[in-house]
């Protein structure tokens, strides 16, 4: 399956760079464009859960990188989760 990493920005100017096993990533996020951390939420739990499926299917199990990084984005964004003006840049995707 072909992988790749994608670089984010967090409300704080922190960068990133995330993992998916799959290039669905490209159908939820576009390079540049930045987004309220609740649709960044939603955008990377159903992207990262369709690449883990998508292993699963192949493979016969579900993709732990996936879920880690789907884990680990989760826990990042609980820092901004009192701001409702945080916003998610991704900045490239990289194969």
């Amino acid at each position: 399956m072909p992988e790749m990493h994608f670089s984010i920005r967090w409300p704080d100017g922190t960068r990133e760079i995330c993992y998916s096993p799959s290039l669905v990533i490209k159908d939820y996020f576009v390079p540049g464009e930045s987004y309220t951390l609740d649709d960044f939420l939603a955008r990377s739990r159903a992207a990262l859960m369709i690449a883990s499926e998508r292993v699963q299917a192949r493979y016969g199990m579900p993709c732990s990188r996936a879920l880690g990084q789907l884990a680990r984005i989760e826990s990042g964004a609980r820092a901004y989760s009192t701001h409702p003006e945080a916003r998610v840049a991704v900045e490239s995707f990289d194969a």
